[in-house]
């Protein structure tokens, strides 16, 4: 039997129990309403349309009687569509905060490991030269040929601070740059890994830009939203042009 000769009432039957039993979405509708001039005329039965406003807007008032339900569904999608990328707005600016302030940090952590670093070699070449000077006034208690003596004797005079504990000290100090080094180097591991997230973290929120976004102030509930957002995704695969989405909505005005 040609689909054609199936009786309205018979088709808006089974629109019904589609609907009814959440095996129709609004796309699927919308989809049913551009195949045919029938289907079009008879998925605007405001029924249908009534039962989706209360299963995917529970926390909005009762829609009035002046007006379709298709066209209350209309408005209200649109007002949870802004909400949602508005949201996704938000999310944005703060994922750009925090990858502007890991790179702050960042910087800052370079700084500091280039300023220790800096210290640490400062401090190695002191520490050789007072070797040198140690190791010159040991070798003036030896003989030694008078040129090389008179050097010696010129290195240790130049020294104006005790060898030895200028010595302990400056190891000290090495000892305690070494490990700041350690952990900065540590800290800024962490923080590039964290920057190196939030990046990709950012990504997926410019590829997929209303996934995952909660609503602000009544809409679709979580569990229900999972479950529009998984139909959603299985259309798009199926249809695989994300402007669908757009089209389809052409048609509820």
């Amino acid at each position: 039997m040609a689909m054609t000769s199936l009786p309205d009432e018979l088709w808006t039957r089974i629109l019904e129990i589609g609907v009814q039993s959440r095996g129709f979405t609004y796309k699927d509708l919308c989809c049913l309403s551009i195949s045919s001039r029938r289907l079009r005329r008879l998925s605007n039965d405001d029924s249908l349309w009534s039962h989706f406003l209360s299963s995917d807007f529970p926390l909005y008032p009762s829609a009035s009687p002046l007006v379709s339900s298709k066209s209350i569904y209309k408005l209200r999608f649109e007002k949870v569509r802004e909400k949602r990328i508005a949201a996704q707005r938000r999310a944005l600016l703060r994922k750009e905060s925090q990858i502007a302030e890991h790179s702050r940090k960042i910087r800052e952590f370079e700084n500091r490991l280039a300023e220790e670093t800096s210290k640490m070699k400062a401090t190695l070449s002191e520490v050789s030269n007072l070797r040198k000077v140690r190791e010159a006034s040991v070798a003036l208690n030896v003989w030694q040929p008078e040129v090389v003596r008179g050097r010696h004797k010129e290195l240790v005079e130049q020294s104006v601070v005790p060898v030895e504990s200028r010595v302990n000290t400056l190891e000290m100090e090495f000892k305690v740059c070494k490990q700041q080094i350690l952990v900065l180097k540590k800290a800024y591991n962490d923080e590039k890994q964290r920057l190196d997230t939030a990046k990709e973290e950012l990504s997926s929120l410019k590829y997929h830009p209303l996934q995952n976004q909660e609503l602000v102030g009544g809409g679709l509930d979580e569990s229900h939203a999972n479950i529009k957002t998984k139909k959603l995704k299985r259309s798009i695969m199926s249809s695989g042009k994300w402007k669908r989405h757009g089209v389809i909505f052409s048609f509820l005005g």
